[in-house]
């Protein structure tokens, strides 16, 4: 695939849009929307407005889009009526023409599946009477809010994640991603801060890796084994940007071994800023380090085209287009996941690979009030 406008500044796009594909997935280039909430479902549906939101980005040339988060059917997964859900016969419904207008625009999209966990604050709507949960009860700071969590009460958790998998099957979704970054609910398993328990889902990193495991099995149990599973994972957590889950290689690769055995197909590794190296002595992001312990394909993100200095192709600057081109054509990652320049320009993905940088609308804050 070439590209004139580009290839006359002497650098090439093309390893950004190549082709790739896993199970039953096929995508046309290397772009993903990644997941990020917006509100804008009321009573946890999404509507017209949500479905054209996301067929615009289909419509511009997004490779993969990621949904924003979406409940469980667990009465606190969510924190925000306005945040979509995915079970009830409406929320269906509605996602089922989200995947349908995406779809007729030629575009593939997943949803991601989220529970809260302990984010979430007594008395918060919807379910208000409802209480957070998590590992062990506690909040982020380490202090008790509730109960921890009882085994039964773990499984039931395990078999509302895969009955949303097999909802996402049904109603036409791509794949699934499931949530377990940024301090929610499987992340605080994950943490050893919230994760306070003596039995079989806490103690070392690997013990603490049993929620996340059991969840991804179950979800492939019923969505089969060509459909695809991405996993999200980050080391920061939104209390604490400087938290590490693995402090090393070598505890990251055993971090990752229960899940990979369960049957992710796919990491979304978060991190906040894409060119940053991840352990001491050598240049890879937590994305590259995942993909060469795992085997499995990656997905990079963190402040992809928010610097003002991305467009341009000085391989001496970090943040440019051009180093994230050289590392994506070392096969150091699979995929690059776009953010907030997707919210306030849906047709970002099309100008990178027209070469009509001047166009692109830059990220405002002022965009997030709104859904276009």
């Amino acid at each position: 695939m070439k590209n004139d406008k580009v290839l006359s500044h002497n650098h090439s796009i093309e390893a950004l849009f190549q082709p790739f594909s896993i199970g039953n997935l096929f995508l046309p280039n290397r772009t993903v929307m990644a997941p990020m909430t917006r509100g804008f479902s009321p009573g946890g549906v999404p509507n017209d407005n949500v479905a054209a939101y996301y067929r615009r980005r289909a419509e511009n040339g997004v490779g993969l889009i990621i949904t924003e988060g979406t409940g469980i059917n667990h009465p606190s997964s969510v924190d925000d009526p306005e945040v979509p859900i995915l079970y009830g016969k409406k929320a269906l419904a509605g996602w089922g023409k989200v995947v349908n207008e995406v779809h007729k625009a030629g575009g593939k999209i997943i949803p991601q599946l989220w529970h809260v966990g302990m984010i979430r604050e007594v008395g918060a709507q919807p379910n208000k009477d409802s209480l957070p949960v998590g590992p062990s009860g506690l909040s982020v700071t380490g202090e008790k809010v509730t109960e921890p969590l009882t085994e039964e009460e773990i499984h039931l958790l395990i078999q509302a994640y895969a009955d949303a998998a097999y909802n996402a099957k049904r109603i036409g979704f791509d794949g699934i991603e499931i949530h377990g970054a940024h301090e929610y609910l499987i992340d605080q398993f994950f943490w050893k801060r919230t994760n306070k328990r003596t039995d079989r889902y806490g103690g070392t990193l690997k013990e603490r890796t049993r929620f996340a495991a059991e969840v991804v099995k179950e979800c492939r149990k019923v969505v089969g084994e060509d459909f695809p599973i991405f996993f999200r994972f980050s080391q920061w957590k939104m209390s604490d940007y400087q938290a590490k889950l693995a402090e090393n290689p070598n505890e990251l690769a055993e971090f990752l071994e229960p899940l990979q055995e369960a049957g992710v197909d796919v990491f979304h590794c978060s991190t906040r800023r894409f060119w940053e190296a991840e352990f001491a002595g050598s240049d890879l992001n937590l994305a590259g380090w995942t993909k060469y312990l795992t085997g499995k394909p990656s997905i990079t993100v963190g402040s992809v085209g928010l610097d003002s200095v991305f467009t341009s192709f000085d391989s001496s600057n970090p943040t440019s287009i051009q180093r994230l081109l050289d590392r994506l054509e070392k096969d150091e990652f699979d995929l690059v996941a776009i953010g907030r320049p997707l919210i306030s320009d849906p047709a970002w993905v099309a100008k990178i690979y027209k070469g009509d940088y001047e166009e692109i609308i830059p990220f405002s804050k002022e965009s997030l009030s709104t859904l276009y």
